[in-house]
């Protein structure tokens, strides 16, 4: 069993100076990690525009970014979070990992110029929690040193077999632990997995309808590649009061598809997922705003079980108190989405 923090420790700064752990995760809406390249100066110049729109703006320093571009990338984010005003929108960072030369000083840059205007920085290709235990660590100091008021969150990328057999680990590893996303690419590389896209299915990955008697054609049903992995992290991540994520869904031409395993995801329990390229932002606020005709049926079994007691006939349908729970999830989720988008409020009734 991994070692971990002693509870009268979990929540102690580890260094002297550094702002005190979060003890519960701030309340946001993030439908969308909408991923900029910050090196692209006319991205940076529609960064306003982009912030009214999605939940949450990242700007990408790890995949994507070219070698001789990496700190071009990393001053164009500490630009970018300086100069722009996001309002309610979330600023995170995806910096380089681990083991790359670039990674130290993505850290020590962004918290030494604009560390209180970052919410999250986005951790690639976690192993294990000894990862998340030197980036917490480090943080604690440079937070300390530039008297950074709020702690920075991390948020892992689970695109490792190792990290996948460790997530419960990773999860549990820091108070700073702010969720998870999935990592189908490099995910599947480190799997030796036979696919080359980018998230989404696979027409071979699929059951055989039995054959008939008649010979006829037999019917074929793609399956979900991520079934596995996504549930695995949902269930670590809500295990520990985190909240999980779809990544990436690299076909930009086939919005059915990346429509199809944005909702598998939701439906499993993440709560948002990437967004690469504008489509998709309206992609995933369709399918991560729940369904007005669900949040009116939830609403109706709130309110004729108030305290969450008892069973009750709505529409012909019993509801108990296990219902009530899947209710009040719908409920308090609508909340959010009514908060920053006036329609559904209108259609929610909120």
């Amino acid at each position: 069993m991994t070692a971990v923090r002693t509870p009268g420790k979990f929540h102690s700064p580890l260094a002297i100076g550094a702002p005190e752990p979060l003890r519960a995760l701030p309340v946001r809406l993030e439908r969308m990690i909408h991923f900029v390249p910050p090196h692209n100066q006319k991205i940076r110049a529609k960064l306003a525009d982009i912030a009214g729109k999605v939940d949450v703006v990242l700007g990408n320093l790890e995949d994507a970014i070219a070698a001789d571009e990496k700190e071009e990338a990393r001053a164009g984010f500490i630009d970018m979070a300086r100069n722009t005003d996001f309002g309610s929108t979330g600023l995170w960072t995806r910096i380089n990992c681990l083991n790359s030369p670039w990674m130290l000083d993505d850290v020590i840059n962004i918290v030494s110029e604009v560390g209180d205007r970052v919410d999250v920085i986005m951790l690639p290709k976690v192993e294990g929690p000894w990862d998340i235990h030197y980036l917490d660590q480090l943080l604690a100091q440079l937070e300390a040193k530039h008297h950074v008021s709020k702690p920075i969150m991390i948020h892992a990328i689970l695109e490792t077999a190792e990290g996948v057999k460790n997530v419960e680990d990773i999860a549990a590893a820091s108070p700073r632990m702010h969720g998870m996303s999935l990592g189908p690419a490099d995910l599947a590389a480190s799997r030796g997995m036979k696919t080359t896209r980018v998230g989404g299915g696979h027409p071979d990955y699929s059951v055989l309808a039995d054959a008939g008697d008649d010979g006829a054609a037999r019917a074929r049903y793609q399956q979900d590649l991520w079934h596995y992995t996504v549930a695995r992290m949902v269930d670590a991540c809500l295990a520990y009061g985190l909240k999980p994520f779809y990544g990436p869904f690299g076909d930009f031409s086939d919005a059915a598809a990346c429509e199809a395993q944005f909702r598998n995801a939701f439906l499993q329990g993440c709560l948002g997922a990437w967004s690469l390229h504008p489509s998709q932002i309206t992609i995933a606020k369709k399918v991560f705003s729940p369904d007005p005709g669900e949040v009116l049926f939830a609403k109706k079994i709130l309110e004729a079980m108030p305290d969450g007691t008892g069973a009750v006939m709505i529409d012909g349908k019993m509801q108990d108190d296990a219902t009530w729970k899947q209710a009040k999830v719908i409920v308090d989720l609508a909340k959010l989405v009514a908060s920053k988008d006036p329609d559904l409020a209108s259609a929610y009734q909120l």
